[in-house]
């Protein structure tokens, strides 16, 4: 039921947790006077064997029995950028997004700092948007990006489109897949991103998770959201919900400040109940709603 599990066969974690895992069951076993099978020592010993691997697969359980699985690195800290790893606040704003559906249902949905995508994925498998983009800046995240979103079943179009479009696998998809998201894979700088760009874009929906940690890159966030907030004459403001974890107290109060200072309201989004995946979950992890 979970090394063995079809999931985990065709998607292996990392060889280290699968050791720790396994290692811990025999211990529980062993503690009980209870005598292990050997299919459990023979996984073991296999799994000593088994040479580490700078990448693994994490797969993460959707309420609908759906799955997402990711490729992810498995050190915090890859090809300079900690963008290739899924981080707490992701999934923290996925299980608000599958607890409020409706915000997404029907709508085009931009995500920021996408990362390997899988506040995305969970959104565009449980909440029906009409459209969704990803978007990233660093080459290796976008490329291991596209990798993610093939992997949980979409197909990508050429890359000089830069659009995916959505083609879930099997026949009985092949009849509903009008009903599947279009995915559109955008390369986008905060710093450098024109308002025709975003206008382009045209999100009904702007999400981002654990993009605020940094001052430098919290002041292109706060510029870019203006740029948003220009066009917002010519058609309704998109509703923007950002997740993140306090890391810094000092960062998270010039982030509200520097939305004070150009205009942008906010306010706290109450936390939830929702609990469908497993992480540290944190007291300081929240989810700010901005008014543009």
């Amino acid at each position: 039921q979970t090394l063995l599990h079809p999931l985990c066969v065709k998607y292996p974690p990392a060889t280290k947790y699968r050791r720790c895992f396994l290692t811990e069951l025999i211990k529980k076993h062993e503690s009980t006077a209870a005598e292990p099978l050997d299919e459990l020592y023979d996984t073991l010993a296999d799994l000593l064997n088994e040479e580490e691997s700078t990448r693994c697969y994490k797969n993460y359980l959707l309420p609908t029995g759906d799955a997402v699985t990711l490729s992810e690195s498995v050190a915090i800290i890859s090809g300079g950028t900690t963008g290739l790893i899924t981080w707490d606040a992701a999934l923290h704003l996925a299980e608000w997004a599958v607890g409020n559906a409706a915000i997404f249902s029907n709508r085009t949905v931009l995500e920021l700092g996408s990362g390997i995508g899988f506040t995305g994925i969970a959104i565009c498998k449980t909440c029906n948007p009409k459209t969704y983009v990803f978007s990233d800046c660093h080459p290796c995240v976008l490329k291991q990006l596209a990798e993610n979103i093939r992997l949980n079943g979409f197909i990508s179009e050429p890359k000089t489109t830069h659009r995916i479009q959505a083609e879930s696998r099997g026949q009985e998809a092949e009849a509903t897949n009008s009903l599947q998201p279009k995915i559109i894979v955008a390369e986008l700088d905060w710093g450098s991103v024109t308002e025709k760009q975003l206008l382009d874009l045209q999100p009904d929906v702007i999400v981002a998770a654990d993009v605020v940690y940094d001052p430098e890159i919290t002041s292109a966030l706060i510029g870019m959201l203006q740029k948003l907030s220009a066009f917002r004459a010519a058609r309704k403001p998109p509703e923007v919900y950002i997740a993140f974890t306090i890391r810094n107290p000092d960062t998270y109060r010039l982030f509200q400040a520097g939305l004070d200072k150009v205009g942008i309201g906010w306010q706290i989004i109450p936390a939830h109940s929702n609990s469908f995946f497993l992480y540290d979950v944190q007291p300081n992890v929240t989810i700010l709603q901005l008014f543009i």
